[in-house]
């Protein structure tokens, strides 16, 4: 099983650049990140301290969201935000050199909180352009964007995952974008009431990329209901053949106790 290690979740004891290296250490090859600098374009310092953090870690960066705006302040991202196009446009340059530079192949676009001082229609016709735009920046390296549904944000609008192929659907019919798929993470899915089994009976085949979390308490697969395991096998069996994000809560020094048991199981 190939997991890839989400940096700004896990390991947070750690100084965030130390996290690459402490996810080597723990025995995985593959990390992601949310967007981890202050600003859409961060200065070139910053970017070449965080490429080396990867590199001299040894591990492969295999996603990267672009800026989703103040996270703890409970920003969900910029893609459908009146008023920030400009900003994520010039995002979206950096993202592609981050990519290019580090062999990063996904890059996961929060659609955004709906906004106050804009309609619902209005934010979803910014969207759709800025998702256009992203697919287009990311496919000169062979990239796709991904689109999540999110749960815990009351005004994130994209709950299901038919929610996202909605949008996924109009942004390809309107700009003929082919490199924007679903990101499934699991845990938000099953959330917010979403039949997880029959999305991945659907739409295992086209998933851009899998996280995982249980639930209760978004926390290390073993420690809620939630069946991870037979849901990433048949996602297997139907045709994903991607990394494993591991997305959840947990501290270091218990965050992979399930994968070394699993990895005792098995040997």
């Amino acid at each position: 099983m190939t997991y890839t290690v989400n940096c700004s979740i896990l390991l947070t004891e750690l100084p965030l650049l130390e996290r690459p290296a402490a996810a080597k250490a723990a025995g995985f090859d593959a990390v992601e990140f949310w967007w981890p600098f202050e600003s859409s374009v961060p200065t070139d310092a910053q970017i070449n301290e965080f490429e080396s953090a990867i590199t001299d870690a040894g591990v492969q960066l295999t996603g990267l969201n672009f800026n989703a705006g103040n996270m703890p302040g409970g920003d969900r991202g910029l893609v459908s935000w009146k008023g920030r196009e400009a900003e994520f446009a010039e995002n979206i340059d950096v993202v592609v050199g981050i990519g290019e530079r580090l062999g990063c192949k996904a890059f996961n676009a929060l659609y955004g909180n709906r906004q106050d001082d804009a309609t619902a229609e209005e934010q979803d016709d910014i969207a759709a352009k800025n998702l256009a735009a992203a697919a287009a920046g990311v496919a000169r390296i062979g990239g796709t964007v991904l689109l999540e549904p999110v749960s815990g944000a009351a005004k994130y609008p994209l709950l299901t995952a038919a929610d996202a192929l909605k949008v996924i659907a109009r942004v390809k019919e309107e700009s003929g974008a082919t490199n924007i798929k679903l990101l499934a993470d699991f845990y938000h899915l099953a959330v917010n009431g979403d039949d997880v089994s029959a999305v991945i009976e659907e739409h295992a085949k086209d998933f851009g990329h899998i996280q995982i979390a249980d639930n209760p308490g978004r926390g290390a697969p073993g420690t809620g209901t939630l069946p991870l395991g037979e849901w990433i096998a048949r996602s297997r069996e139907l045709g994903y053949q991607g990394y494993i994000g591991l997305e959840y809560k947990e501290p270091q020094e218990s965050a992979f106790s399930w994968a070394i048991r699993q990895r005792a199981n098995a040997s």
